[in-house]
């Protein structure tokens, strides 16, 4: 379980400071896909940055502080906060990040890179071999070890990512749009390996993607955000076909759908800049539901159905 107490995220620039990630409180359960949702720089990645400890200059914790309990093979688990996470990277929480050839070392063997990650004690526990069988397992041949990334085709350094991210069975998993520029179908792939992962080590995957359509398929718990802020939190179900906030319903409405052949429509307007005090609802403006009670006060996460989240005036009056 994840725990983000009142958790601000801020980026240190030229022009001052700007908060990526704005009073997040929301709980993540264990053994559940979650998927992170919502339009470019809303901070979806700075989020999951956050969540694994990744916190490099120029981006700080600012407020607030992430719990987690792990499992340690020993009565219920460990609690641990985000200052010491950094000690459970890739045993209990890993990260696989959206550009494999970014991430893997340009002129560096995939075997190589797959033990730099190891400490002395785990390189006698898991020889070359083990993970020659690993990697095979999920569908990769094992001669991919001893390849250079460049070598290898975007799907398949991909999956050498994944591997990377699951080969110690750790709780959490963060995989950021871990399918972006792939074609549909290893993207396909991606996902079902994702998915039968997720099956077999019953961990938590919290999965950032701007596609609603594959969140429909993987994720049995939802998380949007607009502007750095949560404004939707649940069930997938239920935030699919009973969305509260506008954003969300609106987000949902412009997926295509077999044997609807009518236009889909974007959003109109953009997000607000957040630089400087920001007031009220950041969606209002471009809100077809607003009123003056929205562009004055900011909306709460308020739970209107059980496990059902939104911050939005508008859903505070019609469940009143």
């Amino acid at each position: 379980m994840i725990k983000l107490n009142n958790i601000t995220a801020t980026y240190t620039t030229v022009r001052g400071k700007v908060d990526a990630v704005d009073d997040v409180n929301i709980t993540i359960p264990d053994g559940q896909i979650v998927g992170v949702a919502g339009e470019s720089g809303c901070g979806k990645s700075t989020l999951l940055k956050v969540i694994y400890g990744d916190l490099i200059f120029p981006l700080a914790l600012s407020k607030g502080v992430v719990e987690y309990e792990i499992k340690t093979g020993k009565g219920n688990g460990k609690k641990i906060t985000s200052k010491n996470i950094q000690n459970h990277w890739f045993k209990h929480i890993s990260y696989i990040p959206q550009s494999s050839m970014s991430s893997l070392n340009p002129v560096v063997r995939i075997r190589k890179q797959f033990l730099d990650f190891m400490d002395h004690e785990q390189r006698k526990a898991y020889p070359l071999e083990s993970i020659r069988e690993y990697v095979k397992s999920l569908d990769l041949p094992p001669e991919a070890l001893d390849a250079y990334p460049h070598q290898l085709s975007g799907g398949m350094r991909q999956r050498i990512m994944v591997a990377m991210g699951t080969f110690f069975k750790p709780d959490v998993i963060l995989a950021d749009e871990p399918t972006t520029a792939l074609d549909v179908v290893v993207q396909k792939g991606i996902l079902q390996l994702l998915m039968e992962i997720q099956e077999q080590m019953q961990n938590t995957i919290i999965f950032v993607s701007h596609d609603m359509g594959v969140h429909y398929q993987i994720s049995h718990k939802m998380l949007i955000m607009y502007a750095a802020k949560v404004v939707e939190f649940g069930d997938s179900e239920n935030v699919f076909n009973g969305s509260l906030h506008p954003y969300t319903k609106m987000l949902i409405d412009s997926l295509p759908t077999i044997g609807n052949n009518q236009m889909r429509e974007g959003i109109a307007g953009r997000p607000p800049s957040l630089w400087g005090e920001l007031h009220g609802c950041r969606f209002a403006p471009r809100c077809p539901l607003s009123t003056d009670l929205c562009r004055q006060k900011e909306p709460e996460l308020i739970e209107y159905r059980p496990g059902h989240f939104a911050a939005c005036h508008y859903v505070e009056k019609t469940q009143q």
